[in-house]
């Protein structure tokens, strides 16, 4: 194997010149205009070094990646009595699909999915007003990055906004069966907020380092290495919508993904990952993401299904 930043550099390459690159998110009009010749790769070891290529310090919008995070604020705030209200079971359904709410009364399969997150939202919003809970997540998110600079891309939650109305349906549907129960425009106005958190690769993956050091951020406790396995394991099986399968068979990392083109993906004890480029495959993932993430696993051993030291 190479030394890391060889191969971050060597990928980030092999991706400028990548014919088919997918097809940018349309449907929230400033993710329209991001280009899709956008990649950025940033890898932070476990020793701390961080090494990036091509676009890793232009922000964009992670989007669904900021339902890890509030997973994380959730489960610090309720503990397990959050699985009353959210399953833990991939989806197999697109992020934003109603279908499988009637016949499971209004129970989100996992909290990576839209309505799954929707429903995170009011949890949090149970003892929070929405603006204290928007700050408790810039907060969280700016100390695990360690980067005050993070923001909200104002823009952007508008838009989700004047466009959320599938999640709106969503919102409002979980409502009718009692498992959304502050108003729905709070609910969905804190959501598009978190939506529209604006990171580079280089936050991200730093934001991601608690997952992979058992809960630890330079040393600090964030949370409890058990919880830090559990959200890694919900990441590996559900992280990717109904695309979770083929990402765990490629890549065999556990990781989140974002409509924004953003992938964060965790290499316990090894590294945290971040990889950026818009376009997106049909199940909404970042088509070089995957590809870009995949290509580093082959060449570095990381898949938890690899065997260590040997």
């Amino acid at each position: 194997m190479g030394s890391i930043a060889a191969i971050v550099a060597e990928i980030a390459e092999e991706m400028r010149g990548h014919e088919h690159r997918g097809k940018v998110a349309d449907y929230i009009p400033p993710l329209a205009c991001v280009p899709d010749s956008k990649f950025g790769m940033a890898v932070v070891l476990h020793d701390g070094t961080v090494h990036v290529a091509g676009d890793a310090d232009e922000p964009f919008s992670i989007q669904s990646i900021s339902k890890v995070f509030a997973l994380t604020l959730a489960l610090g705030a309720v503990g397990d009595q959050l699985w009353a209200r959210v399953g833990r079971e991939p989806s197999g359904s697109a992020f934003n699909s109603i279908v499988q709410l009637e016949t499971e009364h209004g129970i989100p399969r996992n909290p990576f999915i839209n309505a799954g997150a929707i429903v995170v939202c009011d949890v949090l919003l149970g003892r929070l007003q929405p603006r204290e809970a928007i700050g408790q997540m810039l907060r969280f998110v700016r100390m695990v990055a360690g980067h005050e600079g993070i923001v909200i891309d104002e823009a952007v939650a508008r838009a989700e906004q004047d466009t959320g109305f599938r999640n709106m349906a969503l919102a409002n549907y979980m409502r009718a069966f009692g498992n959304v129960h502050a108003p729905v425009e709070l609910v969905l106005g804190t959501y598009f907020h978190f939506c529209a958190l604006s990171m580079s690769c280089r936050q991200l993956a730093l934001a991601g380092r608690y997952l992979m050091d058992d809960g630890r951020t330079e040393g600090h406790s964030v949370i409890s290495a058990r919880r830090a396995r559990r959200i890694n394991a919900l990441m590996m099986s559900c992280g990717h919508y109904d695309n979770s399968g083929d990402f765990a068979y490629r890549i065999g990392l556990p990781g989140k993904s974002g409509v924004g083109g953003g992938i964060l993906a965790v290499a316990p004890g090894i590294a945290s990952i971040a990889v950026w480029s818009p376009g997106l495959n049909p199940s909404g993932n970042s088509h070089l993401g995957q590809l870009a993430l995949e290509r580093l696993v082959h060449r570095t051993g990381w898949s938890v299904f690899e065997p260590r030291g040997g």
